[in-house]
């Protein structure tokens, strides 16, 4: 009986033949962990890698949206057919003179009265040539320093894009100084004596006739003034602008959309309406004058006339131009950059 169940179970194992069975089994899982251990080692550098090169590629896709350097000057240019008007009664008021009106409405009603409802857009051609000179150049410079010295993760700080919008404001303000003579003049013009018209028909009409009256210096005249006006206005609205959606953005519930656009630049139409004021009174009265009348000159007869409240002559009315061109100008700037992205399959 003892003989049969041995025969069944068989041999019994030597002492050797457990030691190597025991070792083969400490070994596999040994030899498994050495293997999973190499294999996922192998994946880290490859896992980082790939987050690495994403990354990279997203900050390199922030900072190749070059948009166009005309955007600026197209979406002022949209912008100024808007607030035309507005322009033009903020001219009147801070030419007035002698029982002209002295108020915003009273000088509309004048201006339809003698002129009908297409006077409110006389010198549009004028507007027009300067957006295109003036505002292109401030913008597309402004814009292209921001993509140079600036990305999306570190935004310049407020003091940088003050000097970088007063670079440009004052590029734009040379590049556009004829283009604003002869705004101011076509504008002022109906506002005069019929001996004193100048009557240009267009603003090329009136280049020319600048050009053959006066010389080329006419081009420049008021050319200091009003390149600090331009410094001064791009540094207050645009630098502005970009600060106070960053602002709102961040520390409210707002996102980047129409509200935010509208808000900022409403801000930033405040802001250059306030720091511009002074300087835009002498741009105006130097420029419109036919002699020879230094910055000095019209300081003089400025604070004699009227003493310190010349410097927010016509604010109001300034603002209410500025307000709404300032809105315009970044609302169909804002819907520029927003088509481009679509058209280039750029994310949002």
């Amino acid at each position: 009986m003892q003989a049969v169940t041995t025969g069944l179970e068989g041999p019994s194992p030597s002492p050797s033949d457990s030691k190597q069975t025991a070792a083969a089994s400490v070994a596999k899982p040994a030899a498994q962990a050495i293997m999973d251990k190499q294999t996922t080692t192998s994946d880290k550098p490859v896992v980082a890698a790939t987050t690495t090169t994403t990354t990279k590629s997203k900050k390199s896709k922030q900072q190749t949206i070059h948009y166009p350097f005309w955007f600026g000057g197209s979406a002022s240019s949209m912008a100024a057919t808007v607030t035309h008007p507005l322009d033009l009664v903020k001219v009147r008021l801070q030419m007035r003179t002698g029982d002209a009106p002295k108020t915003m409405s009273g000088t509309v009603l004048h201006i339809i009265r003698h002129n009908g409802i297409t006077g409110l857009y006389n010198g549009l051609s004028a507007s027009l040539l300067r957006q295109i000179t003036y505002s292109t150049t401030r913008f597309g410079i402004y814009e292209e320093l921001k993509t140079r010295f600036t990305t999306k993760d570190h935004p310049a700080s407020f003091p940088v894009l003050i000097a970088m919008a007063t670079v440009s404001g004052v590029a734009g303000g040379l590049v556009g100084n004829v283009a604003d003579v002869l705004n101011v003049r076509m504008q002022h013009d109906a506002a005069l004596p019929p001996a004193q018209r100048r009557n240009y028909a267009h603003a090329i009409d009136g280049l020319a006739r600048m050009t053959r009256e006066e010389g080329f210096r006419s081009w420049f005249r008021g050319v200091w003034p009003n390149s600090a006006r331009a410094a001064a206005m791009t540094a207050s609205q645009l630098a502005s602008y970009d600060v106070f959606k960053r602002i709102l953005i961040r520390h409210t519930p707002l996102e980047d959309n129409l509200a935010t656009h509208f808000s900022a630049s409403f801000l930033a139409g405040v802001a250059a309406a306030t720091v511009t004021s002074p300087i835009d009174v002498i741009k105006t009265r130097v420029m419109s004058a036919s002699g020879k009348s230094s910055i000095g000159q019209v300081l003089g007869s400025l604070y004699a006339q009227e003493g310190v409240r010349w410097m927010f002559k016509g604010w109001v009315p300034s603002f209410l131009r500025l307000g709404p061109q300032t809105i315009c100008t970044f609302i169909f700037l804002e819907g520029h950059r927003k088509m481009y992205k679509k058209v280039k399959g750029i994310e949002e």
